[in-house]
């Protein structure tokens, strides 16, 4: 067996508990979905000060939910994040999920963890985002989507983009790497 992880991870359900428990040595916490019970805020509290936590929700508008109210109510958690790809069922008529997702896509979001900073200061600037082309145009949201990968760091709509790169303080050169990256597999592709 692997060592086991030190923090919580709080996941949305049984079926993601039973998955991370076929792939890493961790406890969980399960929100039981995206109305997150005091109960349940105030056990992630506790975990957060005894352990520290992990996020680990579905890569979809329920799954941001959870993540926004839980770092509402407890600072300083810690995110993993799967891309949508890498959590969609093999039969594709079921919706994404954390248990759907492979060994290696689990330990590689295990493995680039972000703690949120929301006094931080802004580090990547609106304009950049604009001259990168992620707030408009054909390919705007392709683009975000891909960065998002790219950067371990889900995917925002153009207005979340900024707020997401601040929160997790994305630097600069860590933003230019990724902007060039996708604008190489642009040109590959066409």
């Amino acid at each position: 067996m692997t060592e086991k992880i030190k923090e919580v991870i709080v996941v949305e359900g049984r079926d993601d508990t039973r998955r991370l428990q076929d792939v890493v040595n961790a406890d969980t916490i399960e929100t039981n979905g995206s109305e997150i019970s005091d109960e349940t805020l105030a056990e992630i509290a506790l975990a957060q000060a005894k352990r520290g936590v992990i996020v680990l929700t579905d890569p979809d508008f329920p799954g941001e939910q959870i993540r926004k109210i839980i770092t509402r109510a407890v600072p300083g958690v810690k995110h993993a994040f799967l891309r949508s790809g890498q959590a969609q069922p093999a039969d594709h008529h079921s919706s994404l999920g954390v248990e759907h997702a492979s060994n290696k896509a689990i330990l590689a979001a295990l493995a680039k963890l972000y703690t949120p900073m929301p006094e931080a200061p802004a580090v990547i600037s609106r304009q950049q985002l604009q001259q990168a082309r992620l707030t408009a145009g054909a390919n705007a949201r392709a683009r975000r989507q891909r960065l998002g990968d790219i950067l371990h760091i889900g995917y925002t709509n153009s207005k979340q983009l900024y707020k997401r790169l601040q929160l997790f303080q994305i630097s600069t050169a860590d933003f230019t790497a990724a902007v060039a990256q996708l604008d190489r597999e642009e040109q590959l592709n066409d």
